[in-house]
């Protein structure tokens, strides 16, 4: 017997025109469904063709109220970018959870991009102080992009942004897209990484998730208040930039707990078990709290709840807007 499923490209997501704020909001709900014990999310699996190269599925569940599933095929390359093609491609399935067929499916990448973002937002949101006016980015790609995106949604004085990249052009680029989303601000392009953080409120690292990481972002580079988010796993921030902080936390310590037992990311001084202060399902569920002094760090991994509450958004939104193809099975 077939059935219908609906596939949604890029450019139907695109044409839906979801704010960064909606998703920061379901991402956070996730979150707290998570904190409530509400979730099935096994880590992470994957196969790795070409060095510091992944093909991963991540499939959840989350229960309660919200009763919504979906499984991330996801590949990431870095030697993409030197080829003139994307670090990250998928399509994220769409699962009924009382039939287990496919109701919908879409391009991976869009909300890879959105829910990281966001993700970065929501802890901002519990750890950030509302006062903070100079945002770091180093890497100017789409996470760049995405999380100065979620920045502005959390923080309204933002009057500097500082920049760094080895690419050239990228600032460019970056500046082009971002500075009519903060007209005011003053975008600074900056020739070393320890230019780009020292004194800077919020540092946010989005370079690409390497084994061998070189760790270039030093903790003794950072005012002693800072908020530090790291989106690409251990490949920027030294150990002591989260082993040292006031608070260290994390989007799942189930699974950054896991990861880092299978010895290869987290390594070498980065916080085990005892260094968590918190995962934001505890954080966002309100049985921690989040704190707004000192120095403040995160590793944000990105994680399959973030893509399913990203996923069902952007499904609602379709059928409203009666986006997308409808394609026989």
């Amino acid at each position: 017997m077939s059935f219908d499923v609906l596939w949604l490209s890029r450019a139907d997501i695109d044409s839906l025109g979801i704010t960064m704020l909606e998703i920061m909001d379901v991402v956070e709900e996730g979150f707290a469904a998570m904190g409530r014990g509400e979730v099935e999310m096994p880590a992470k699996i994957g196969i790795h063709t070409r060095k510091d190269c992944f093909n991963h599925s991540m499939p959840c569940y989350v229960g309660g109220t919200l009763d919504m599933a979906g499984v991330k095929v996801v590949s990431g390359y870095p030697p993409n970018q030197k080829k003139g093609l994307p670090y990250i491609t998928g399509l994220w399935n769409m699962v009924d959870p009382e039939t287990g067929l496919i109701r919908a499916v879409m391009d991976a990448a869009w909300i890879t991009a959105w829910r990281t973002g966001a993700a970065s937002g929501v802890y901002a949101r519990h750890f950030g102080d509302p006062d903070s006016r100079c945002v770091s980015i180093v890497g100017l790609g789409v996470q760049g992009h995405m999380n100065l995106r979620a920045m502005i949604e959390v923080f309204p004085k933002i009057a500097e942004v500082r920049m760094f990249d080895p690419f050239p052009g990228q600032a460019e680029r970056f500046v082009a897209n971002m500075q009519p989303l903060l007209p005011n601000a003053r975008f600074v392009n900056c020739g070393t990484p320890r230019d780009c953080v020292t004194g800077a409120d919020v540092v946010i690292t989005c370079t690409p998730i390497v084994e061998k990481p070189e760790r270039f972002i030093k903790a003794e580079w950072l005012k002693p208040d800072v908020l530090a988010i790291a989106v690409d796993y251990d490949s920027a921030f030294d150990a002591e930039t989260m082993s040292g902080a006031v608070t260290f936390t994390t989007d799942s310590e189930t699974q950054y707990l896991w990861t880092q037992d299978h010895g290869v990311y987290f390594q070498n001084g980065y916080p085990a078990k005892p260094g968590l202060h918190s995962d934001m399902g505890e954080i966002c569920a309100g049985s921690k709290k989040g704190q707004r002094a000192g120095r403040r760090a995160a590793v944000l991994m990105g994680i399959a709840l973030d893509d399913v509450m990203t996923g069902y958004l952007i499904y609602e939104k379709a059928l409203e807007a009666k986006t997308g193809t409808w394609v026989q099975m």
